[in-house]
């Protein structure tokens, strides 16, 4: 059959027709245990008894208004991002990728408020920030960046995790105003930022009077066992954005800023249509209110402890395992070799995963996953990688 949607995306050949907890199913009626949440946006699975009733209601009422006009739920969920988080003011979008171009805005304005005529952002490689011409120059993926150029200038690309190349371009470089990363790089294959690379970090900024800004996009919202990432290191950013896990699938991003930031954007400055509209602002409310009325965070990382232990036992001294790395319930499992023929043997085994970085696998279950889930993904996937490394030689 003739497709009408642009070729952009290599789809496995099926279609998910419904949802419940942590199973979803097709449209042929097979089932499957979902281990990837919609890339770490499904916090509470699917159809979730509380969040379900919430829509629907907000729904009834109102799904978009403006930004012409007061909005009491954006006023009570940046209330509550700010409380969880320590910082003072938050900004709504649609999206993660919005939100990190919001980030990248508000550092440039930041500088040239400084008098800095071309201001720089030092970021990282194998950065994924998304795909518009600025959030794609940010990121560190050549094969994402091909064909899109020429790309912004005004980045300085490091390797992730090492303190002195970021000592060595404050000293060399008076145009830079802020650092730019993922606390847990996503796309780029689940590559922790160090605690102390964190707290290096968070130092030099406040030395070179930058801004420091953690993308935790797909890291944060309870994923890792703290609501955010970076709480791990016992620092605050400048700069956050949020989005994926934020609405359990209602699109929502946010940028979350602290004091030497929150007032960089005056009015006229960054705006949006769909930013904060009253479907996603429920959604954002619901989403943090049943996380923390059923101990979703505590989940994440006991169910991760979990996960861990088992892909340890199961993979941990096969050849061809790597290494695991990740938190909470953001794991990915290095092989190595390409691994991406584990998507479609996986699904037909009744588990939805991600490849990423040609060899690593990815977990990012929904925060609601029990411990005999948890089991069963094992069952299924250990199993698997260890008949594809026998089968498949480097």
């Amino acid at each position: 059959m003739t497709s009408h949607l642009m070729n952009t995306y290599g789809r496995l050949p099926f279609a998910l027709s419904h949802g419940r907890g942590c199973r979803v199913w097709d449209t042929d009626g097979r089932a499957y245990l979902d281990g990837l949440g919609g890339i770490a946006v499904n916090t509470l699975g699917h159809a979730h008894p509380k969040l379900v009733p919430a829509l629907q209601d907000q729904v009834a009422k109102l799904i978009h208004c403006s930004n012409y006009y007061a909005a009491p739920m954006q006023e009570a969920l940046a209330a509550k991002l700010c409380e969880l988080s320590g910082l003072d003011a938050v900004f709504f979008c649609s999206t993660g990728l919005e939100a990190n171009e919001g980030a990248l805005k508000i550092a440039r304005k930041f500088g040239h408020d400084r008098g800095i005529d071309k201001p720089e952002i030092i970021v990282y490689e194998h950065a994924f920030h998304g795909r518009s011409i600025a959030t794609l120059s940010a990121t560190g993926n050549p094969k994402v960046q091909a064909g899109f150029g020429p790309l912004v200038e005004g980045f300085v690309r490091l390797a992730l995790n090492d303190l002195d190349q970021v000592r060595a371009v404050a000293r060399s470089n008076p145009n830079v105003v802020a650092i730019f990363l993922e606390t847990i790089q996503g796309e780029g294959g689940i590559n922790p930022t160090r605690i102390d690379i964190l707290q290096g970090l968070r130092q030099i900024c406040d030395e070179q009077d930058w801004l420091l800004m953690l993308d935790e996009v797909q890291c944060g919202i309870g994923r890792t066992g703290k609501w955010f990432a970076h709480q791990w290191a016992g620092i605050k950013p400048d700069v956050m954005p949020l989005a994926k896990g934020l609405g359990s699938g209602v699109p929502i991003g946010a940028i979350v800023a602290g004091p030497r930031a929150k007032d960089v954007l005056q009015p006229g400055n960054h705006g949006t249509t769909f930013g904060g509209n009253p479907l996603a602002m429920r959604a954002g409310i619901e989403t943090l209110r049943i996380m923390e009325e059923d101990g979703l965070m505590a989940n994440a990382a006991a169910m991760g402890e979990r996960l861990r232990a088992g892909i340890t036992e199961g993979l941990g001294q096969l050849p061809g395992f790597k290494e695991m790395r990740g938190q909470g319930l953001m794991i990915g499992i290095e092989l190595d070799r390409p691994c991406g023929a584990l998507l479609l043997k996986a699904a037909q085994a009744g588990l939805l995963l991600s490849i990423t970085a040609d060899t690593v696998i990815r977990l990012l279950p929904p925060l609601i996953i029990d411990a005999a889930e948890v089991d069963e993904l094992l069952a299924i996937l250990v199993p698997l990688v260890r008949d594809f490394l026998g089968a498949s030689h480097p």
